[in-house]
C-alpha cells in the first residue's frame, strides 16, 4: 500500500495518524485549537516528537478546550513547565495560553476559528499535486497571509512554516502524493463539506 514519502513506516502510530488524520479537513474548533497548540509546539523538532506526546499534552491542556486554557495562571504554567509529559519550553507553554486566548478573540469575530481560517481557502481545501519529498513546500503565499495575520491578532509561534504544516494536518490542502491510498479517499469526503458561510 502506497504511502506518503514522508512518512517513516516503521512507526506505527506515526503511521496511524497519516492514515485517519492527516489531511483530513476538519472544521471542529477544539480540535483546531489542538492542532494549532501542537504544531507551535512542534517548532524546531520533529512532528513524531510531538504526536509522541499529544495524549500527555490533552491531559495537561484541558482538552484542548481554548475557554479553560485561556484561564491558565501563573501557578498553572509553572506546574506545566514542571511536567515531563509535555515540551518544556516556557516560551511555547505561555503561547499556547495566550493563543487560547486569541482564539476566543477571533471566534467572537467570525463566530468560529473554523470560518476564519478556511477562508485563506475559500472554504475548499487546496488539490496539490505532490510525487517526491522534494515537492512539499515548507510554506506558500496562503500559509503566509495566514500567518502574518494571525501574528497581527498577537498569537505566537505561527511563522508560515508552522501554519503550512497545520494546512496541511487539517486538511486545508491535500498533499497526499499522488500515489497514496489516502489521496482520492479524502478527495472522495469534499462532496460532503459544509459552506464557508454555515461554519
Amino acid at each position: 500500500m502506497c504511502r506518503c514519502p514522508w512518512l517513516d513506516q516503521s512507526k506505527a502510530d506515526y503511521v496511524a495518524y497519516h492514515d485517519e488524520e492527516w489531511g483530513v479537513p476538519v472544521f471542529d474548533d477544539r480540535k483546531l485549537f489542538e492542532y494549532l497548540t501542537l504544531e507551535a509546539a512542534q517548532a524546531g523538532l520533529s512532528w513524531y516528537t510531538v504526536l509522541k506526546k499529544r495524549l500527555n499534552y490533552r491531559l495537561a491542556f484541558a482538552g484542548f478546550d481554548p475557554v479553560q486554557v485561556a484561564m491558565f495562571d501563573e501557578a498553572k504554567i509553572q506546574s506545566l513547565l514542571q511536567n515531563p509529559g509535555i515540551i518544556r519550553n516556557q516560551l511555547k507553554v505561555r503561547a499556547a495560553v495566550n493563543n487560547a486566548a486569541r482564539f476566543l478573540e477571533v471566534q467572537q469575530e467570525f463566530g468560529s476559528f473554523a470560518r476564519y481560517q478556511w477562508q485563506f481557502v475559500n472554504g475548499q481545501p487546496l488539490l496539490n499535486q505532490r510525487q517526491q519529498l522534494s515537492d512539499y513546500p515548507a510554506r506558500t503565499d496562503i500559509s503566509d497571509a495566514f500567518s502574518k495575520d494571525l501574528q497581527r491578532r498577537g498569537f505566537k509561534f505561527v511563522g508560515s512554516t508552522i501554519i503550512y504544516a497545520h494546512m496541511q494536518a487539517c486538511g486545508m490542502v491535500n498533499d497526499h502524493s499522488l500515489d497514496c491510498f489516502r489521496r482520492d479517499q479524502i478527495i472522495a469526503g469534499y462532496r460532503d463539506l459544509p459552506a464557508l458561510d454555515t461554519l
